[in-house]
């Protein structure tokens, strides 16, 4: 079974995203063993730079990674693929790794560059700007259309 790790900077504030993260979470646990990994802020101050807060989070999320863990970080100037693509491609990373796929999302200043050059894959979900609670849910979306094409389930159309 595929071990995923999702991880996000801070709780997600809005009631009907989480109900919705709850709802896809539940839906990818049927193929996956997915672990949602909650990393505490680091607090805007006019005491710290964007990139201090930036690269102080990173740090927080590098402790949790594992040293074989594949990681892709989301960030609007990452690579896009359509539905199909992206479940051909995390169908490969399946089947050829044997290691956990870490998906990793910012909070609302994003990820910092250093993270950003040290992930295996840089993945954008869409050209327009999102929120990064709104990305969450749109992730734990496609991966589940993702398992469902390379099921051959009738969800994707």
């Amino acid at each position: 079974m595929a071990r995923l790790r999702i991880f996000v900077v801070g709780r997600t504030r809005a009631p009907f995203l989480e109900e919705g993260e709850s709802f896809y979470l539940k839906r990818l646990r049927r193929y996956a063993q997915v672990e949602w990994v909650e990393i505490k802020p680091v607090p805007v101050s006019r005491a710290r730079s964007s990139k201090e807060i930036l690269d102080s989070e990173g740090e927080r999320i590098r402790k949790k990674v594992g040293p074989r863990d594949y990681v892709i970080a989301l960030d609007r100037s990452g690579l896009q693929y359509d539905s199909e693509a992206l479940a051909k491609w995390m169908g490969d990373l399946f089947i050829n790794g044997g290691r956990t796929i870490c998906f990793v999302t910012g909070g609302p200043l994003g990820l910092s560059k250093s993270l950003l050059d040290q992930a295996d894959r840089v993945l954008s979900l869409s050209k327009l700007t999102l929120t990064h609670e709104m990305s969450r849910l749109l992730l734990l979306e496609q991966i589940y259309r993702a398992f469902t094409i390379l099921r051959g389930e009738k969800y994707h159309k």
